[in-house]
C-alpha cells in the first residue's frame, strides 16, 4: 500500500481538509497496514485530531505506521507523547512547551479537570487572571469534556496542545469521535441544522440539549475570553468549520464529514490585560 502524506498541518483549513480526506480514504479498510508520512511541520495540538482518526482505523484491526522524518515534528510528538502510542520513545519535554497528549476514556472526568488546571490552565504562559476567572473557564472546558460523554457516544476524549513562544501563542485542542454537533443538537431539538448552523447555535450562552439544565456547552465564556485575548476558537464538526478570531466568526464548508467533533483554542500570550469576572470588579462588562 502506497503511503499516505500528510504535510505541514497546522491549524489552517487545508489541514483539516487533508485529515478528512486521510479519514475518507481509508474509513473502510479492514485487517489492513496504514502507512502515514508526516511531511514537513506537523503542530502538536493536532495531534489530538489525528490520534481519534487513527484510532477509528485501529478499531477496523488495521495497523498504523507513522513516518517522519522532519526532527522538529518527530522531537515534539514525541516530547508531548503522541508518538509514544505508535511504537516511538517517550522522551522528557525539557523545553516545557508542549501539554501533554492525552487519550482518556469519557468516565475519567476528574482527572481531566486536574489535567486542565495544571496543564494548561495555570501555565506561566497565559494572561493574567483572577483565580476566579481560571476556576469558570476551567469549568466550561470541562463542561465540553461533559458534553462530550453524555452526547457524543464517543469512546474516548483527546487533548493535547502547545505553546509558540515565538509566535506568543498557545493551542489547545479537544476532540471526540462522537456522533458531532449536527446530529446532537438536531435530535435534541427537532430541527434540520446543517453542521454550521448546529455549531453555532451551541455556542451561544444558555443553548444546550440537557433537558431540564440551565446553561450552555461551554462555549460562550470561551468565546468571550478569546474575543477580549484577540485570540482564535475553531469547531469542527461533520462538514462544518467554524471559526471566530479578532476578524470576526467564519463557517466554512469540507467536502467531506469529520468523524466527531474537535475544538481548538488558541491564546495570545502576549496579552498585556488583567482580566477578573464581572463580579470581581463590580462592572458591566463580562471581564
Amino acid at each position: 500500500m502506497a503511503i499516505y502524506t500528510l504535510t505541514k498541518i497546522d491549524n489552517g483549513y487545508n489541514s483539516y481538509k487533508q485529515i478528512i480526506e486521510l479519514y475518507q480514504t481509508h474509513k473502510d479498510t479492514f485487517f489492513d497496514t496504514i502507512d502515514i508520512h508526516l511531511d514537513q511541520w506537523f503542530g502538536a495540538n493536532m495531534a489530538a485530531v489525528l490520534g481519534g482518526v487513527l484510532d477509528l482505523f485501529i478499531d477496523n484491526m488495521n495497523t498504523i505506521n507513522l513516518f517522519i522524518e522532519n526532527s522538529e515534528t518527530k522531537n515534539v510528538l514525541m516530547r508531548n507523547g503522541f508518538l509514544s502510542h505508535y511504537g516511538y520513545e517517550r522522551v522528557i519535554d525539557d523545553r516545557h512547551s508542549t501539554i501533554e497528549y492525552l487519550k482518556i476514556k469519557p468516565t475519567d472526568g476528574r482527572f481531566f479537570n486536574s489535567y486542565i488546571i495544571d496543564e494548561f490552565i495555570n501555565r506561566s504562559e497565559m494572561p493574567e487572571m483572577t483565580g476566579a476567572l481560571k476556576k469558570k473557564i476551567a469549568e466550561s472546558i470541562y463542561e465540553l469534556f461533559v458534553n462530550a460523554k453524555d452526547h457524543s457516544g464517543t469512546k474516548f476524549i483527546y487533548t493535547c496542545g502547545q505553546v509558540f513562544p515565538v509566535k506568543n501563542k498557545i493551542e489547545f485542542t479537544i476532540a471526540d469521535t462522537g456522533k458531532g454537533f449536527q446530529r446532537v443538537v438536531n435530535d435534541a431539538l427537532l430541527t434540520n441544522f446543517t453542521a454550521g448552523q448546529a455549531i453555532k447555535w451551541a455556542i451561544k450562552d444558555r443553548n444546550t440539549t440537557k433537558n431540564d439544565i440551565t446553561g450552555g456547552i461551554g462555549l460562550a465564556i470561551l468565546h468571550e475570553f478569546i474575543k477580549l485575548n484577540k485570540g482564535r476558537l475553531q469547531i469542527i464538526s461533520g462538514n462544518g468549520f467554524y471559526e471566530f478570531d479578532e476578524e470576526g466568526e467564519r463557517i466554512h464548508k469540507f467536502p467531506y464529514d469529520f468523524p466527531g467533533s474537535y475544538i481548538n483554542v488558541s491564546i495570545r500570550t502576549d496579552d498585556d490585560s488583567s482580566y477578573a469576572l464581572k463580579e470581581e470588579i463590580d462592572s458591566n462588562d463580562l471581564f
